[in-house]
């Protein structure tokens, strides 16, 4: 949610349980302020909380010119003090896979320990080593941060608009979804580089603009039933909320151009979502 309406985004989804105290609120006003200016962010989103044992993360996300690529995300644990969080690579994710289970500790330099057996040939034949990977608690908070930014990161259709050179940036002139067609997952898009290029009729194609159209849609994902989508706050408020990361909830004031998503829970995927549908 966009740090310059934080307080008015976080009592549209405090229906969902998503709040913070007033002292925490108040911190942040003015923190991601100096944030925005000391890193030369176009703009700033507070992006949630991830829960740990001994204590939580406070997540905030800088945005650069190009909205789907420039992202830059930084922890705290008092919201005043912020940390640069490293971008998550592919053998980062890897070896987070591996080796962190379980909910996070809060320590940003807590190591993660998984054995294994590496084969590997050799003039003697096939020898088995052990090997154990080691990963680090902060490596762990920036590829979770990653992942539900890339599976359930969603905005509302029209929202965001592609150049002709490739440069996504928000759409100035988005009015917002009308009610009718903010019931619908078809208009809602997933806010991370396409994965599902899926091919359509001619007829089909007729009603896309490759303006705005250029992300994978809702109701395509898979599998099925993955979000409840629900009317609050007198129905005048959108709700989205992901069954897969438990915890996301996405919001849209229908004929308005306000939108954003935050994310509070234990950064743990719910991989029993198949067989609870």
């Amino acid at each position: 949610m966009d740090s310059n309406s934080l307080y008015y985004s976080l009592e549209l989804v405090a229906g969902s349980g998503c709040t913070l105290n007033v002292e925490q609120r108040a911190a942040l006003q003015a923190s991601l302020v100096i944030m925005k200016k000391n890193y030369k962010f176009h703009r700033v989103l507070f992006w949630g909380k991830i829960l740990g044992l001994r204590e939580d993360y406070f997540i905030a996300q800088g945005r650069g010119e190009h909205e789907l690529q420039d992202k830059k995300n930084l922890y705290s644990f008092n919201c005043v003090d912020w940390f640069l969080l490293p971008p998550a690579t592919d053998s980062m994710i890897e070896e987070v896979s591996k080796a962190a289970k379980g909910r996070f500790i809060g320590d940003p330099s807590h190591v993660y320990e998984h054995p294994g057996i590496r084969r590997q040939e050799e003039r003697d034949g096939v020898v088995e080593k052990e090997v154990v990977t080691k990963v680090n608690e902060e490596s762990r908070l920036a590829v979770t941060i990653h992942q539900i930014d890339e599976e359930v990161s969603v905005v509302p259709r029209g929202a965001f608009v592609k150049s002709p050179h490739g440069l996504v940036q928000i759409n100035r002139s988005f009015g917002g979804l009308s009610h009718s067609e903010a019931r619908k997952l078809d208009n809602f898009l997933h806010f991370s580089t396409p994965k599902n290029p899926k091919r359509k009729s001619i007829l089909e194609m007729s009603d896309l603009n490759p303006a705005i159209d250029f992300l994978d849609v809702l109701s395509d994902d898979v599998p099925k039933g993955s979000w409840s989508l629900q009317f609050e706050c007198a129905s005048k408020v959108c709700v989205l909320r992901s069954l897969l990361w438990l915890g996301l909830t996405i919001y849209h004031v229908p004929m308005t151009p306000q939108h954003g998503h935050i994310y509070i829970g234990d950064g743990t995927k719910n991989f029993d979502l198949p067989f609870m549908l």
